[in-house]
């Protein structure tokens, strides 16, 4: 069987039907586990294919599939990630996949499970092949991307490659060449405690972390007016926020927890010194104004680099599937082509075009999934060379 609509929305629905919520954000979130045992059984069928299951935690693992060459070429390394992020408004209904026209709609249809297909059915592809490779082409399916990234973290950690094309919801015909880092931050106002008919003795929190968020939101709207050329505006939202103890006592604390961005050139520290400098500001006029920031996790941008060779392979693929070669572009939000070029992997990445990512009725394009995992088959055999038998 080749790469065809048929094949692909059978292996993606397949997938989708496997719960794999990160259990990092979703309370009771199942893991990776099942989709894991699933994703290697199949990949053993695979001629040749070396098939290793690694937990990374305990019943999260990577699955690594990889298809050995002759050891006289590169290493390309197909990433794609295995968890999902669940939504509460559509149980019952998100692994139960639906097609509508030319779209798949499921959890994780497009984000990753559909290109997790499109990569196990390149790798099909390629394990058919008569004429060996010079290169081993590795299939790493990986956990946590939601998350903390834990799975690429190990899969960088503990093996060699020479390049490597994340597979993430993009549109085909593009390949992301930069996007965002990221920070998840927690800002902690301070007030003080007492009785709420005691305004001389009390200071409210709540109130003064809303002096903070406006002047967040207008950096935010500073950063709209100043986009990056293909990264567009610098993230950022307020994200959760908590504090307070009843009705009758002022506030002693405020936790306000925020996603953050960061562009090429810049670090974490750099937005830390923009809060901080809202902080200052704030005990200009208010002397006695308490708060601090901390990162809770966070993440550098991307910018390829060293990827001219994996970038030509990848355009003469795309010339060949779908007639044109790649428009590079970037992204606003982050992914673990980070992780991978930070290792000194020259990246890119490439993907279906896709709706609804993270929320109801989460969608990907059945035909581009077929061209995304297509142009995954030629590049590879591209890239890691083709020797005459």
């Amino acid at each position: 069987m080749g790469i065809d609509r048929e094949a692909v929305e059978a292996l993606t629905a397949q997938l989708i039907r496997i719960d794999a919520r990160n259990p990092w954000l979703i309370d009771g979130g199942p893991g990776e586990g099942a989709v894991a045992g699933f994703v290697a059984d199949r990949a053993r069928a695979i001629p040749g294919a070396q098939v290793t299951v690694e937990d990374v935690e305990p019943g999260r693992p990577n699955v690594l599939v990889r298809l050995p060459g002759t050891g006289d070429g590169p290493v390309l390394c197909l990433n794609a990630h295995l968890d999902t992020v669940g939504d509460a408004s559509w149980p019952g209904r998100s692994t139960q996949p639906v097609v509508e026209g030319e779209r798949l709609i499921g959890l994780g249809a497009a984000d990753d499970k559909g290109h997790c297909a499109a990569v196990l059915l390149a790798l099909e592809a390629l394990g058919r092949r008569e004429r060996p490779l010079a290169g081993d082409v590795l299939g790493a399916f990986v956990m946590d991307e939601e998350a903390t990234s834990l799975g690429t973290q190990a899969l960088v950690r503990d093996h060699t490659m020479d390049a490597a094309i994340v597979v993430e919801p993009l549109g085909a015909g593009k390949t992301i060449v930069t996007h965002q880092g990221f920070g998840w931050l927690d800002l902690t106002i301070h007030g003080r405690a007492a009785h709420g008919s005691a305004p001389d003795l009390g200071i409210d929190a709540i109130s003064r972390a809303a002096r903070v968020i406006e002047r967040l939101d207008s950096l935010g709207r500073r950063w709209a007016s100043e986009p990056h050329p293909l990264n567009g505006a610098t993230v950022y939202h307020a994200s959760t926020i908590g504090g307070g103890s009843d009705y009758a006592t002022y506030p002693a604390a405020v936790t306000l927890g925020i996603e953050i961005g960061t562009q090429p050139g810049e670090t974490i520290v750099d937005r830390v010194r923009e809060i901080e400098a809202i902080f200052a500001d704030l005990r200009s006029e208010l002397p006695d104004f308490e708060a601090e920031v901390m990162v809770k996790l966070d993440r550098d941008p991307f910018e390829a680099a060293g990827h001219e060779e994996l970038l030509a392979c990848l355009d003469r693929a795309s010339e060949a599937v779908i007639g044109r070669p790649l428009e590079r572009v970037g992204e606003n939000a982050w992914m673990d082509a980070a992780l991978v070029q930070g290792a000194g992997i020259p990246t890119l990445s490439i993907g279906a075009s896709s709706g609804n990512l993270h929320a109801p009725d989460e969608w990907v394009s059945l035909p581009e999934l077929v061209s995304i995992a297509r142009t995954l088959e030629r590049a590879s055999e591209d890239f890691c060379g083709v020797l005459a038998v």
